[in-house]
């Protein structure tokens, strides 16, 4: 399934062209804080397998307030490349492809 493209962002990794998105309100578990942030990445132009990177972060948009670092490119960059190096093939049909990123630092609870 391919990413919607509204609310999307662009990145280059090692030359090859990405769409990633972070989910705009919270999951139910997410606005709990039970659940961490997760964001999709697929490759720009032929979308296949999509790469889906779970943190310990909360997500921002929690009902609680607590706060979270960011999503910053170049971990979204770095997901990328641990995924490629996985096994992720980007322009292949498949099913999702599941990545845990843990951050520096992460405070995913109450």
């Amino acid at each position: 399934m391919a990413l919607v493209k509204k609310g999307s962002r662009l990145i280059t990794v090692d030359g090859t062209a990405y769409r990633w998105r972070l989910r705009g309100r919270p999951t139910y578990d997410q606005g709990l804080v039970q659940s961490p942030l997760a964001y999709a990445v697929e490759h720009a132009e032929t979308p296949g397998t999509t790469l889906v990177i779970t943190t310990d972060q909360p997500h921002p948009s929690n009902w609680f307030g607590t706060h979270g670092s960011p999503v910053l490119p170049g971990q979204v960059a770095d997901g990328i490349r641990t995924a490629l190096t996985a096994g992720w093939t980007p322009t292949s049909p498949g099913s999702p492809f599941h990545l845990d990123q843990p951050t520096q630092g992460g405070r995913l609870g109450l």
